[in-house]
């Protein structure tokens, strides 16, 4: 007897686990259906639905039938989302319904009165043409020469029909500027459906979805040609929140930090190295710096250090005082001591201020580093900033540690420099036998003026430099 139980006892467990199963897990792996609510098979066409609704409709017309208050609101609701072919295309195949509130909704809004009072239809569509926000789409077509470029993808998902993705659209377009030149963007509409499973997520079912549903955002990564490399976005839909996690999760830029009027003078100016460009950011709305200043900041992190001032009224005769800045937003670039500062009012795009980054990147009087020896001109295994067939030029080094009487020394190089280099301020220059060639030399960009920090340099590491003798142009002063 003991044996013929224990010979039944695996198959009925197993039996059970399977019925247990079957159930119960399979069931919510399979919740009930738009469709089962209208009485008709998964997956139905439209005329489908619409003949099983008015079977319904006709009884409750008729008075055979008086549905519940909810009974009609989920039958009417499954009725007008898949009469609809975008919104029936994006449930059928990515268990999309961005508008399943609506049915809690009217029933808070309706309950204990009659069907008959209920507001029709309960489904609003997007109320502007679809084609109004579209920007570079990519189809399938398009997909395979993503590849072949170096820079990152940023790809919308998005549906025709949706509101969300309306009022999304032109957030994308700002996000789209903001990443130009740093990341490509794109989009992917829904209707292109091998495209668009291939960047789905996977149910356990194998059902392709979005988590959040649409608007969804996916990065591609330079060099990612599988689905297993996709990073997926599902935070909150604003610019400043989807450029900073691309900034700074995908392209690894620094984040530049913000600084108040007290904070600005000792945690940013008296810290940062002084032998840096100060670049600070004025902003009006508190907003994190854009992906193509991070980028900036990263290029030129050997040249400038950089920081961000949220822009107060009431702070405005502080800052006009301080750095002659108007309003915001603006940017403000502090070379040395005693040397204005550059100042430049209004927006900016990536184009311009790459274009002011390179014209102010060095400070007036330019520092002799390795970074920058070839660039002045001033390696004697390089080119002169004439050009590589120049033959002789020159390079004027004012070497020491900082000290007073290094800065004061700076600032008469600065002079001889800026006089050089302005014929209307050179008095007689075509009549001084000193000066006249030193200024050719400026103009030809065959004479450079640098100066070299004893301290953190070795002079001696600088090789072969050609010296102009500044003596007799300090004469003239």
């Amino acid at each position: 007897m003991a044996s013929t139980i224990k010979a039944y006892c695996l198959p009925v467990i197993l039996f059970s686990l399977a019925m247990f199963f079957q159930l119960f897990v399979l069931p919510r792996s399979f919740p009930p259906s738009h469709y089962d609510v209208l009485g008709i098979k998964r997956h139905s066409s439209i005329e489908e639905v619409t003949e099983a609704y008015e079977k319904r409709s006709s009884k409750w017309n008729s008075g055979v039938e008086v549905p519940a208050i909810i009974d009609f609101i989920k039958i009417r609701y499954a009725f007008e989302l898949l009469t609809n072919p975008v919104w029936k295309r994006n449930y059928d195949i990515f268990a999309i319904e961005e508008q399943l509130n609506v049915i809690e909704k009217v029933n808070g809004k309706y309950e204990g009165r009659s069907f008959l009072e209920i507001e029709l239809p309960l489904l609003q569509a997007a109320s502007t043409d679809p084609g109004d926000h579209v920007f570079n789409a990519i189809t399938s077509k398009d997909f395979q020469s993503m590849f072949e470029n170096t820079k990152a993808w940023l790809v919308q998902l998005y549906s025709f029909g949706s509101d969300r993705c309306e009022q999304f659209s032109n957030y994308w377009k700002r996000i789209a500027t903001l990443l130009d030149g740093v990341a490509n963007t794109g989009m992917v509409e829904l209707g292109e459906v091998q495209l668009a499973t291939f960047l789905a997520e996977r149910k356990p079912t194998g059902q392709p979805f979005f988590r959040n549903g649409v608007p969804s955002l996916i990065v591609l990564p330079s060099g990612c040609r599988t689905s297993d490399c996709l990073i997926r976005y599902h935070g909150e839909l604003s610019v400043d929140a989807v450029t900073d996690w691309f900034a700074t999760n995908i392209l690894g830029l620094p984040r530049i930090i913000y600084y108040t009027k007290e904070s600005l003078g000792q945690r940013f100016l008296q810290q940062s190295s002084p032998h840096k460009v100060k670049v600070i950011f004025f902003s009006a709305t508190g907003e994190r710096a854009t992906p193509f200043m991070r980028q900036a900041a990263k290029n030129y992190w050997a040249y400038a250090s950089f920081a961000f001032v949220l822009w107060q009224e009431e702070e405005s005769s502080f800052w006009w005082n301080t750095f002659k800045v108007e309003s915001a937003p603006a940017i403000v670039f502090l070379k040395e001591s005693g040397v204005e500062p550059v100042v430049h009012h209004g927006s900016m795009d990536n184009s311009f201020f790459s274009n002011i980054m390179e014209q102010n990147k060095q400070q007036e009087l330019p520092q002799l580093r390795s970074l920058t020896s070839m660039e002045l001109g001033c390696d004697a295994r390089g080119y002169s900033r004439a050009g590589n067939d120049t033959m002789t030029w020159y390079c004027v080094i004012l070497a020491g540690r900082l000290s007073p009487e290094l800065y004061k020394m700076r600032e008469t190089m600065r002079r001889v420099q800026k006089i050089l280099s302005n014929d209307g301020e050179l008095k007689g220059a075509n009549e001084d036998q000193w000066s006249a060639p030193s200024t050719i030399a400026v103009k030809e960009k065959r004479l450079t003026f640098a100066w070299l920090d004893g301290e953190a340099q070795q002079v001696s590491s600088i090789l072969f430099y050609f010296r102009f003798c500044l003596s007799s142009m300090l004469m003239m002063f």
